[in-house]
């Protein structure tokens, strides 16, 4: 018996049409399909159900596939397609459990939509019961299976399982690099998704909007500007239609690579910006201590642009925090009531640090005991410590460290930072103390790197580095450069070596910092240029390195930019636009 749909739709089924993904006349549509004698015509509830999914009512979809006769294949793939594209991934997976208990053959979308649907959840055991199944039934080496897979394992951090299956495709389509590049940009691995972005290069992929959006991100999340601005020129050759989701991407990665009036330009060109565009764009001018036009952006955006979302909020109240705008800070944390967004703990920790490089300490401890319910978060502590350091409040200091460790015993930073306190409050018999704990604890502190990229290639630096090919003549062009800035007045800020050394094993401890290390490479192999030395850090710029970087930008009479794990300094003629809210 032909189950399709007739070519000349009937009335009933143009009822169907008519009514659409709308749940009220759907349920009229079902009632005249019923009167009308058709309440058990496959097709016809086939399309009732799939529009029920897309209207949200998928329990009701369920019951009209549960109380059908003669239910089938298709319509428990094309609901379970449906709800997985709805982004209901639950329901998705319920409908694949029926088709599962009824014993009925399974095609290759059903496995692809439930595959997404275990991702969206971030449901490993199911999703590998899925491709186990997906197996079994021959379609472990079906492609749209196999890419769907790929996103699954990425979204759960098996990042090794998802490359051991992109690896197996044989003939792989755009939607399967996309999905590797995703992979590792989404888990972190910023350096991994271009390398990919890269082999497909050479595979020759025609890449797609998807794959810019991607490969940006991991531009912005590497600092890649050269590669970033080689996708730009190809989305511009190409005349690619610049989608909000392009454009958005191209914002973050010019102000994440430290052009923040690129993207600003590419900001005002956009004819759709959505909230994640505005918020990248407040982000990249608080990242760049630009607060009062992180402000500004942030008004308009609340008289002209979408609804801010919480991450909006983290946005501003970050760009505040580096640029001493206290009193800006607290108006938007006020506001989000407005919109009826609860705060988090990102929210808290950010007016916490806000207080805290503004010195207002009383006003940080007494927020934290009147504003933040429950016992703040060790973010929270974090910040306050930070302060603490940086004002040199050390009675306080040691003991917002202690409430740290007592939260978070086996996190080796917050032992650092209490290390880092004792000393410079003198206490080195404290410090050693704390050093021997971390020792027999087997704790160690993360360890710092420096990375600056230059005709396409990322050199990295750690302290001490001697693996560069370079390494004879980087150290002999900071030892020139260090006595260059002392001539010109820098002298070391030893408190930044925690040991308890002799001053001039301290001096020389500092000397080698990866920050500098990276700096005077850029230096040395640009010399006679007047472009801006850009290096990214993973840790948070020492008070040494910053300094010494002020006095290069002065003596070399070039721009330097730094990007450390909070902010960006420019650095020129002497000065850093940090204003020491760093």
């Amino acid at each position: 018996m032909d189950l399709s749909p007739p070519r000349h739709h009937s009335p009933e089924y143009d009822s169907l049409l008519l009514a659409g993904p709308r749940l009220s006349p759907l349920k009229q549509a079902h009632a005249r399909l019923i009167v009308a004698g058709h309440g058990h015509s496959l097709p016809l509830v086939t399309k009732l159900a799939t529009l029920a999914v897309a209207a949200g009512a998928a329990p009701y979809a369920y019951l009209l596939a549960a109380a059908h006769p003669s239910c089938d294949s298709f319509m428990l793939s094309s609901l379970t397609r449906a709800a997985a594209r709805r982004g209901l991934p639950g329901a998705a997976i319920a409908f694949y459990g029926r088709l599962l208990a009824t014993a009925l053959p399974f095609s290759s979308y059903a496995f692809t939509a439930v595959a997404k649907a275990c991702a969206d959840l971030s449901a490993l055991r199911t999703g590998m019961a899925v491709h186990a199944h997906s197996i079994l039934l021959g379609f472990g080496s079906d492609r749209f299976v196999q890419t769907a897979l790929i996103v699954l394992y990425s979204k759960c951090s098996q990042l090794l399982v998802a490359r051991r299956l992109f690896d197996a495709i044989r003939d792989r389509s755009v939607v399967a690099w996309n999905a590797m590049i995703s992979g590792y940009e989404q888990n972190g691995l910023a350096e991994r998704a271009i390398e990919v972005y890269r082999e497909m290069q050479v595979a020759q992929v025609v890449p797609d909007s998807t794959t810019f959006v991607a490969t940006l991100s991991a531009c912005a999340q590497a600092g890649a500007l050269d590669l970033g601005r080689e996708v730009e020129r190809r989305i511009v050759s190409g005349q690619m239609d610049v989608t909000v989701f392009l454009g958005s991407a191209l914002v973050n990665m010019y102000a994440r690579c430290g052009l923040v009036n690129k993207a600003r330009n590419w900001f005002d060109r956009l004819q759709e910006r959505n909230v994640v565009t505005w918020t990248s764009m407040i982000a990249g001018y608080g990242m760049h201590g630009h607060g009062h036009e992180a402000i500004k952006l942030f008004h308009l955006m609340r008289r002209e642009g979408p609804t801010p979302n919480d991450v909006t909020f983290v946005a501003v109240l970050a760009a505040c925090a580096h640029a001493g705008l206290v009193s800006e800070g607290r108006d938007a944390f006020d506001s989000m009531k407005v919109y009826e967004l609860v705060p988090r703990a990102e929210h808290y920790c950010s007016m916490v640090d806000m207080y805290g490089r503004a010195g207002l300490l009383d006003d940080a401890m007494q927020f934290i005991r009147d504003s933040i319910p429950g016992e703040p978060g060790p973010e929270v502590w974090t910040a306050m410590l930070g302060a603490c350091k940086m004002h040199k409040n050390f009675n306080l200091g040691v003991e917002v460290a202690e409430r740290l460790i007592a939260l978070e015993p086996e996190n080796p930073s917050h032992r650092v930072l209490l290390s880092n306190i004792y000393a410079l409050s003198g206490k080195m018999y404290h410090v050693e103390k704390v050093r021997n704990v971390m020792i027999n604890r087997r704790l160690k502190k993360q360890i710092g790197y420096s990375l600056i990229e230059l005709g396409g290639t990322a050199h990295l630096f750690r302290m001490g580095e001697k693996s560069h090919q370079q390494t004879r003549e980087i150290y002999q062009y900071l030892e020139e450069l260090i006595h260059r800035i002392s001539d010109a007045g820098y002298v070391p800020e030893t408190d930044s070596v925690l040991h308890d050394l002799e001053e001039e094993e301290r001096e020389v401890a500092l000397r080698y910092h990866s920050e500098k290390l990276a700096v005077a490479y850029g230096l040395m192999m640009s010399r006679g240029s007047t472009a801006p030395i850009r290096v990214i850090k993973n840790l948070r710029i020492c008070g040494d390195c910053h300094l010494a970087i002020k006095f290069m930008s002065s003596v070399e009479n070039r721009e330097i930019i730094v990007r450390d794990k909070h902010r960006f300094h420019h650095f020129k003629d002497g000065k850093c636009s940090c204003l020491e809210y760093w």
